[in-house]
This record gives structure tokens, C-alpha cells and sequence, in this order.
């Protein structure tokens, strides 16, 4: 189609159906290709930067101190120093607090109960009224019964007069001298009958007493087992209440028969063994007392013996049949190696194979390796709330010890310490660095960018 035919057809067309001219937004090639060039020239100096950036970032720097440890793949580890300490050799047991005397009070007399003189749980002292039982009845026997002494000992003052008589009489042989031995005998009749009287009206006297029941030991009353009004008797199993001692009070514990040698020859040369008391979660302390007895037996089922041990128990901490832990101070080990319970390891290293497993420790020399050292264990003990167990064999005071990190550890390897007595070691101060060396990653940052 040539240019005349294409401008009449656009002519014949309506006015709103003719082509228009093109719009502003169509680019031409030429403008196309410059902008992709531009972008791919952007891109490409973005990537140069992000590439010169991660070089500085992650360029070598110089390990300082614990860091350096690290990198030189160290084992860190807490280290702790062999000490010289006086160690209790102590006997644990579970034991029973035992009154010296529990006493049920009960009525030595029958009667009527008219009084209750006491309050339920209270501290009373020896010989304080208890209770009140009616006594009316035996003062009415004491009262007939010395009626009838009054009468015999008159009978017995006739007779013996009578007897002087005869006497007399007879040494004039006026008398047959039968009747004045006979008069001998009437006397001593009527004697019989006056004791056997006085005894009647002693009696009377002492159940009224008794009506009046007192304590007969000094500590705490339980609960009334018997209300006023109700008639008691003397052969009653239940009693009226119950009395406990409690000042001084004792504590019963087993001890095994392997620590009878360490204790009976002290008990034998009159040694006092100190014995602590705890509470049922062995933390609280109750009292401190000492050995007072020894069983004369052990006992065969299970190879203990029974040890009493008596308190003062000002405090009254401790209660009758209250379960306690009790702690027997054997003897005193003064200045024992010691070493953190923590550092003591069971194993093979060090021991010959197929034998049982030995305690050893890890000793860390002057260049931190550590070195494997076998050891002879004794007892354990409490020591800054951190248990300590005494070393009998195999180790000397100053040495350090591995107390945390050992899992890993063989003989020989260098270690980082980190810790020694529960205290953080301070690193080690950097080395000196060259001219041409970066100190640290900012610096780094910073000439890199004075050289761009």
C-alpha cells in the first residue's frame, strides 16, 4: 500500500476511529539499550563493594588470651588446690528419741475421781498435785480403826500392871506361880492386838495420801485418759494421763560392728563421744550430747549394736520418738590432704585391666597437662557447705586437681583452666602484634577504608 491509498483510507474513516498519533511512554531501541547497560554497569559496581566489604570482615585476626586457648582446641576444665584440713571422722546413723522415764499415772487406791488438777500438754513439776480422789471413806476407817487401838491398848496397859502384881506376889509365894507366867503371855496377846491396830489406822493414813495423786517425775502430761466423776481402781490398765521426761532426754541409734573398735576403746577410757542431732531431712540441727551406753550385744540380723546418747534439751527441740539423724564424732584427723568430692574419679585409667575400679584424680602440673594420679580415699566431710573427702595416699598439699570437665580428659593433654577454688582465672594478656598486622577487626574496617 503506498502513501496515497493509506492517507485516503485514513480520510474516508469517522473521525473517532482514525489513527492517532503514538503515545509518550514508547521507547525507542536506542533508549531500551542504554538503560540495561546502566543497570548491568550498577549491578557490577554493587557486587565489587559487597566483595571488597566481606574481605575486611573476614580477614585474620590475632587471638588474644582464653580465645587463642580456645582456638588451639583446649580442653577447658576447673581446677582446685590440695588443702590441709582437720577432718571429723564421723558415724552416720538413724536414731529414736527416747525418754529417760515415760510414766502412766494411775491410782494406787479406788475411788471416786473428784478433781482433775492439771492442763492437758502442760510442763509439770515432781511431786504437783495431779488429781483428787475422795477420801471421806478412809478417814471413816482410820477413825474406827484407832477406836479399836485406843481399846487394846488399854486392855494392854491392865495386863501389864497385872503382871507387876503377880510378880510380886509370886516372889512372896502368895500366888501360884503358873498365874504369873500366864499373865506374861496375856501381855504379849495384848501387844500383837495394839501393832495390829496401828497398822489398821497406818494404812487409813496412807490411803488418804494417796488420795491425793502427785507427779512422780518432772516433764510434760499428755491427754486426760480419765474425767472427773468416773470411779477409778487401782488395778485400771488405762491410767489417768501420761508423764514424759524430757529434761535430760536420749537418743537411741545403731552403729555397724566395724566401728566398734574406734569407739569402745575411747568409751573404756572414759572418753566423752560427741553425738549431734538432726532433723528427718538431716539439715536442721536439734542438740549436741554425748555417749552415755553401749549395748552389751550385737545384734545378729543385722550387725549392729545400739548406742544411747543423752541431751540436755534446754530447747526442747527434741521430742520423745521423734525420728533424728544422728551424727557420732569418732575421732578428729588433724591435717589431712583433702581434695573436693567433685575431683575423685572411678575408672580404669591407671589400673591394670580386669581389676576393680580405683579412685584416681587428675593433677594439672605447671605447663596444664594433666596427669593421672592414683589415690587412697578416707573419709568424707563437710567444709564450706562443699564436701571434702580426705586423701590418705597419693597426694600432697598445694597440688591442683580437676574438679570439673574431667569427662574428657586423658593423660597428658593440655588444658585450659579456667576456674581454681570455685575462682575465674584471668586470661592472658595478648601478644605484641607486628606494624603490618590489623589489632582488630574495627581497625581493619578503618584502613580499609583510608585505602579506598
Amino acid at each position: 500500500m503506498d502513501e496515497r491509498t493509506r492517507k485516503s483510507d485514513e480520510e474516508g474513516l469517522a473521525p473517532n476511529l482514525r489513527r492517532t498519533t503514538p503515545q509518550p511512554w514508547v521507547r525507542s531501541p536506542t533508549s531500551t539499550k542504554t538503560r540495561v547497560i546502566a543497570g548491568l554497569v550498577i549491578i557490577i559496581l554493587v557486587g565489587l563493594g559487597a566483595y571488597q566489604i566481606g574481605r575486611w570482615a573476614l580477614a585474620p585476626q590475632p587471638a588474644t588470651g582464653r580465645r587463642a586457648q580456645l582456638q588451639a582446641g583446649l580442653q577447658s576444665v576447673g581446677a582446685a588446690t590440695v588443702t590441709l584440713n582437720s577432718v571429723p571422722v564421723i558415724v552416720n546413723a538413724l536414731g529414736t528419741v527416747t525418754p529417760i522415764a515415760t510414766v502412766t499415772v494411775q491410782s494406787q487406791i479406788s475411788g471416786y475421781l473428784t478433781d482433775v488438777n492439771f492442763v492437758e500438754g502442760q510442763l509439770i513439776q515432781r511431786g504437783a498435785p495431779i488429781a483428787q480422789i475422795d477420801q471421806r471413806p478412809y478417814e471413816v476407817l482410820k477413825a474406827q480403826y484407832e477406836g479399836q487401838l485406843a481399846h487394846d491398848q488399854g486392855l494392854l496397859s491392865q495386863a501389864q500392871m497385872d503382871l507387876k502384881r503377880y510378880e510380886t506376889l509370886a516372889a512372896q509365894n502368895s500366888i501360884a506361880k503358873q498365874q504369873a507366867e500366864d499373865q506374861v503371855f496375856i501381855v504379849q496377846q495384848y501387844e500383837g492386838s495394839v501393832k495390829q491396830d496401828q497398822g489398821l489406822v497406818d494404812a487409813q493414813t496412807l490411803n488418804i495420801a494417796y488420795c491425793n495423786i502427785i507427779s512422780p517425775v518432772t516433764g510434760r502430761i499428755g491427754l486426760r485418759l480419765v474425767d472427773p466423776g468416773n470411779y477409778v481402781q487401782s488395778d485400771s490398765a488405762t491410767g489417768l494421763a501420761v508423764i514424759t521426761q524430757l529434761q535430760p532426754i536420749t537418743v537411741i541409734f545403731s552403729i555397724p560392728e566395724d566401728d566398734l573398735p574406734d569407739v569402745m576403746p575411747q568409751m573404756n577410757s572414759g572418753t566423752k563421744l560427741q553425738v549431734t542431732a538432726f532433723d528427718r531431712t538431716n539439715v536442721k540441727q536439734l542438740g549436741v550430747g554425748n555417749v552415755i551406753a553401749v549395748d552389751s550385744q550385737i545384734d545378729t540380723t543385722t550387725g549392729t549394736v545400739k548406742v544411747r546418747a543423752q541431751f540436755d534439751n534446754a530447747d526442747y527441740a527434741l521430742f520423745p520418738n521423734q525420728f533424728v539423724n544422728a551424727r557420732l564424732l569418732v575421732k578428729t584427723l588433724q591435717n589431712a590432704v583433702s581434695v573436693p568430692s567433685a575431683a575423685i574419679q572411678l575408672g580404669s585409667p591407671g589400673t591394670t585391666p580386669g581389676s576393680p575400679p580405683a579412685p584416681y584424680v587428675y593433677v594439672i602440673d605447671d605447663q596444664s597437662k594433666v596427669e593421672v594420679k592414683q589415690i587412697i580415699t578416707g573419709p568424707t566431710f563437710i567444709a564450706n557447705n562443699n564436701s571434702m573427702t580426705a586423701i590418705t595416699s597419693g597426694l600432697s598439699q598445694g597440688q591442683r586437681v580437676v574438679t570439673d570437665g574431667a569427662d574428657r580428659l586423658r593423660a597428658g593433654l593440655t588444658v585450659n583452666v579456667t576456674t581454681v577454688d570455685g575462682k575465674p582465672v584471668q586470661p592472658a594478656a595478648a601478644p605484641p602484634t607486628g606494624p603490618g598486622e590489623r589489632r582488630s577487626r574495627g581497625e581493619g574496617r578503618k584502613s580499609g577504608n583510608s585505602s579506598q
